[in-house]
């Protein structure tokens, strides 16, 4: 829609980012970071596309997928350096929603959005004083002292912990830098913001985690702004299925049972986790 003739793409990134394939009701497998790679690959193929305007509604999730992202809208500009980007988040920009921001030419944020949650997490649980209790044991042959970190039916070493404090602290450091060159701040003020902790709007203005607190509108101004315009086209990509996926899609099973009994492995995220 909009009267331009300057095309710029709508593209939402919403949601856990996670790069595995989810089950629609009839059994459909979609991949929401494949989908969101596939339109900003589309933009990026595109000689008239100047612009996206990012939709962020987003807590974060894997670091992989969520620089995957960053890394295809970077490919996005690197094309054509006419290009610009804008990022918008109605609700939450945590963490790896933040990350996907970064970029972004400008930022813009709703009043009553949350931002921020710059930092890492890896969770587990352990089982090892309930499996004591009721007799459960865990006989795990191993190849070396490390090969089963954070196993849930044994106490975790200091030592083993110290090395998974080093994988988050790269993982972090890398996710500073972004924020910081992107940002245009330096270490000593961002880091204490960065701690992890989650902020209102108005608050990510004034340490400039933002650009602008404002609605739909402004973010479709500022677009245009940035690229020496006075309105635009904007579009939005769409895959519409054949009807052999449609057909293949509703002879699956309408419940992933699977996923029911799956045990997730820890994983380090980009993610808000309260």
């Amino acid at each position: 829609y909009g009267t331009g003739t300057t095309n710029v793409a709508r593209i939402p990134a919403e949601g856990i980012i996670f790069r595995e394939a989810q089950s629609s009701f009839f059994g459909r497998r979609f991949d929401k970071v494949e989908a969101v790679l596939r339109q900003i690959r589309a933009a990026t193929a595109d000689e008239e596309m100047r612009g996206i305007i990012l939709e962020v509604n987003s807590p974060g999730g894997e670091l992989t997928a969520s620089d995957e992202i960053y890394e295809a809208l970077r490919l996005f500009k690197e094309r054509d350096d006419r290009r610009r980007i804008v990022a918008f988040t109605r609700n939450v920009s945590a963490s790896g929603g933040y990350y996907v921001s970064m970029q972004a030419d400008w930022i813009v944020a709703e009043p009553t959005a949350i931002v921020g949650s710059i930092g890492v997490i890896m969770q587990s649980l352990n089982w090892k004083g309930l499996s004591d209790r009721i007799g459960i044991t865990d006989p795990t042959i191993k190849s070396g002292t490390n090969k089963d970190l954070l196993n849930p039916f044994r106490d975790v070493p200091p030592e083993q912990l110290a090395l998974l404090q080093e994988v988050v602290d790269t993982f972090y450091n890398r996710f500073l830098d972004i924020v910081r060159t992107s940002r245009g701040l330096d270490a000593e003020t961002l880091k204490p913001i960065a701690d992890g902790r989650i902020v209102s709007a108005e608050v990510a203005l004034k340490h400039k985690l933002i650009d602008q607190v404002g609605y739909w509108e402004a973010a479709m101004a500022k677009a245009a702004e940035l690229l020496g315009e006075t309105s635009l086209q904007i579009i939005r990509y769409e895959h519409r299925p054949s009807f052999s996926e449609l057909f293949a899609s509703m002879r699956g099973p309408a419940f992933d049972f699977g996923n029911l009994t799956r045990v997730e492995a820890p994983r380090f995220m980009y993610l808000w986790q309260p």
